[in-house]
């Protein structure tokens, strides 16, 4: 801590003991998580959810979990602060957790929970998470045109009703837009 003055490290202290407690009031007024702990119909005040539109429950269930992940954030915000409270104690704070280095006083001003100079900073990109769907999904052919999905080699065309009709659907006999249709093989299209 060498490179910090009493007068940066008593501000920076005070700063991140201010940030603590507006963490820790965060979560005392927050009981429970938002109530995160209660089920759906507790936290709507719903007797059934199956009244409800489902846009209704759906908007709810992202509320919920946009919640958990603010809060999950900000549990995380609180160990680093307690983390860098507890290197302030030891006087390892300001110091680069990788290479030891000083960390620029401008930088704690800035990120005074930090424990890593620019260079070391561990990634937290969230654009580099991609779902695993994206695996197994094929690209989007390329060019436009009547013919381009036989080319890319997927299955999208013009006669895909046809083929997939074959297999059955849910029509029936008795609600047929047909007249008088006499089993399921003249539920057809190509009967017409």
């Amino acid at each position: 801590m060498s490179h910090l003055t009493n007068e940066q490290l008593t501000k920076l202290k005070e700063s991140l003991q201010h940030e603590k407690s507006d963490l820790e009031r965060h979560f005392s007024a927050d009981g429970n998580a938002q109530g995160q702990e209660e089920s759906l119909r507790v936290s709507t005040g719903e007797l059934s959810a199956y009244d409800n539109h489902p846009a209704d429950v759906g908007t709810e269930t992202f509320e919920r979990s946009r919640d958990m992940a603010v809060d999950d954030n900000l549990e995380r915000r609180l160990e680093e602060i307690n983390s860098a409270l507890d290197r302030i104690e030891d006087s390892s704070y300001g110091q680069c957790a990788v290479c030891g280095r000083d960390i620029p006083y401008e930088r704690l001003e800035a990120v005074p929970y930090t424990a890593y100079c620019v260079e070391h900073t561990p990634e937290r990109n969230v654009s580099d998470y991609r779902p695993v769907e994206e695996d197994v999904i094929t690209p989007p052919p390329k060019g436009a045109g009547e013919n381009r999905q036989r080319d890319a080699g997927n299955f999208d065309d013009a006669e895909a009703w046809h083929t997939l009709e074959k297999y059955g659907n849910s029509d029936s006999p008795a609600m047929a837009a047909k007249r008088n249709p006499t089993d399921y093989d003249s539920l057809t299209v190509e009967d017409d």
